[in-house]
């Protein structure tokens, strides 16, 4: 059978090495493809079949960690509708790379992993519809404006609209820190199929004025899309059964829930109403970096961890607003019940600053340092006299580490604004309503003059819906994954350092595979060490390249 849409044209990478970057495993990247667009196929809106010919090959070279260049030429499905009764087809589609020769060497993807990775920022859309090869979707993380990078253009979807003045499009309220493409281009390299999904977000809008990509449209999409790989299992190349998801930010979120819900009934009928596949929507494997997620308690956990710190203009935040927050908060994490790593015992906010100093911050603060030069560390402990380097290891308090850490990027409340401006605000609007509050007290607290007395009914669904912490500490779920990476830096105050920390133990104590850590002195979107989760990709999936296959590393 003759292959459609068959081009073979090269796509080179200017890359470099990244500073810090373990070699182990993968392969350093530091820009995304260029270059001509290139002709594919996407299936019919009422077809779910994949066809394994509409394909066009590419050819890329990438760059690892020493220097070394390494020739990549995979095939590319380009924005196939992953739903039979698309919202949006400009947002509900994916694409696929497939790695076919490596360094020179053929290689046989037909049972690696699959890395699913989706570039969601902000919550809000991502499209994949104009990317000419892999890593190049749009996402659409508020760097300023309210339409994602790589969001079709008018013609391709005439009814919808990102509007950049939606509550935290600008750019001011989690913004994206990206990295994404490290892992798909790294992923591709290590002879791993990658699928991106595109997914509906919280800004788009119909002709009608109406927000058809708030809750839950981007988590059912990502369900949806898995569905469909999952569907075509011995027709899409990779192992279906060994899909592992990754995303930053709220992509970071959407990983965790996706992680999390695997084949929960609760969204059967959203699923349902798109026409999604009729197949599994569990992964194998999480990897989440800075989530932003468990929202509904998201503004107790931030003024709890980041409450006495002054805002970027020196000002202090509420002080009123934050205790009452932090009791909220405090309330919160007691009812939880969560054991931390290692035996530390039941987590609560009086021993929830010990557990993260010890647990993470400290050995997080010396892996940094035992990597430095002697020189290098004198210098970094000459300037930061908050640390005491003993044996080899750093240790420090915790009102030390915020005094380190600064200005606290939100105010208060972090998340579910009196005023209705927060990003979060606008992922629960409905209709034709931008915006809602989604917590008793910033409802009872409304500066817009709103005079509900309790929240709209449908809410708690909602809460339910897009937060992964339900599925594994208030109703454990058969069907998540059972393996989870995490990761986030320890000067990122998008979000509280407890939020990665709670999923963390929430899955340990359901006995998965836990790795998680934080990035000394990183921020929002840090990814320091992407070839050491494309190596435990290929650890907890079990994968070995078959012979002839293997890359060089």
């Amino acid at each position: 059978m003759k292959h459609r849409a068959v081009k073979r044209r090269s796509v080179v990478l200017g890359l470099g090495a990244t500073a810090g970057v373990a070699a182990v495993g993968g392969i350093a990247l530091s820009a995304q493809a260029s270059g001509g667009t290139s002709t594919s196929s996407s299936s019919d809106a009422g077809s779910l079949a994949f066809d394994p010919d509409a394909y066009t090959e590419l050819t890329t070279t990438v760059t690892d960690t020493a220097g070394a260049e390494h020739a990549v030429t995979y095939h590319f499905w380009k924005a196939i509708t992953y739903v039979a009764k698309p919202v949006d087809a400009a947002y509900q589609s994916l694409n696929v790379s497939v790695p076919v020769e490596i360094d020179g060497t053929a290689v046989d993807a037909s049972n690696a992993p699959i890395l699913f990775a989706n570039s969601v920022g902000g919550y809000m859309p991502s499209s994949v519809a104009d990317a000419t090869g892999i890593g190049a979707g749009g996402m659409g993380g508020g760097m300023g404006g309210g339409a994602p990078s790589g969001a079709p253009s008018a013609s391709a979807s005439a009814s919808a609209s990102a509007s950049a003045s939606a509550p935290g499009a600008n750019g001011n309220t989690n913004a994206t820190g990206g990295a994404l493409s490290s892992n798909q281009l790294l992923a591709l390299a290590a002879g791993y199929v990658v699928v991106e999904p595109g997914a509906r977000g919280r800004t788009l809008k119909n002709s009608a004025g109406e927000y058809y990509g708030v809750a839950p449209a981007a988590i059912v999409d990502l369900k949806a899309a898995v569905r469909y790989v999952r569907a075509n299992k011995g027709v899409i190349p990779g192992d279906t059964d060994r899909i592992v998801s990754a995303g930053t930010s709220a992509g970071g979120a959407l990983s965790s829930l996706l992680g999390a819900s695997g084949d929960s009934p609760l969204y059967a009928e959203y699923l349902e109403e798109l026409g999604a596949a009729d197949a599994s929507d569990a992964i194998f494997a999480t990897g989440a970096w800075c989530p932003i997620t468990d929202l509904e308690h998201a503004d107790g956990s931030y003024e709890w961890n980041w409450g006495g710190n002054a805002l970027g203009t020196g000002k202090q935040v509420d002080q009123t607003v934050s205790k009452a927050l932090q009791s909220q908060f405090a309330e919160y994490q007691a009812g939880l019940k969560l054991k931390g790593l290692n035996g530390f015992g039941t987590l609560n906010a009086r021993n929830y600053d010990e557990y993260l100093i010890k647990q993470y911050l400290e050995p997080s603060a010396t892996s940094y340092l035992a990597a430095l030069s002697d020189t290098a560390r004198e210098t970094y402990l000459a300037a930061n006299t908050f640390i005491t380097w003993k044996n080899g290891r750093a240790g420090f308090s915790w009102a030390d580490f915020l005094t380190h850490v600064g200005a606290r990027k939100k105010n208060t409340p972090a998340f579910d604004a009196f005023d209705l401006s927060a990003g979060e605000n606008n992922e629960f609007g409905k209709g034709t309503v931008i915006s809602r509050h989604f917590t008793a007290y910033s409802l009872k607290n409304d500066t817009t003059g709103l005079t509900a007395k309790r929240l709209d009914s449908d809410i708690p669904e909602m809460l339910r819906l897009m937060n992964p912490m339900y599925f594994l500490a208030d109703k454990p779920n058969a069907g998540r994954s059972k393996h989870w990476w995490i990761r986030l830096g320890t000067k990122d105050s998008d979000t509280s350092l407890t939020v990665s920390a709670n999923i963390a133990a929430a899955a340990n104590g359901l006995g998965d595979d836990v790795d998680h850590l934080y990035y000394w002195d990183q921020g929002h979107g840090a990814n320091t060490d992407p070839g050491d989760f494309i190596a435990w990709i290929a650890k907890v999936t079990g994968h070995k390249a078959k012979a002839g296959g293997k890359v060089k590393k």
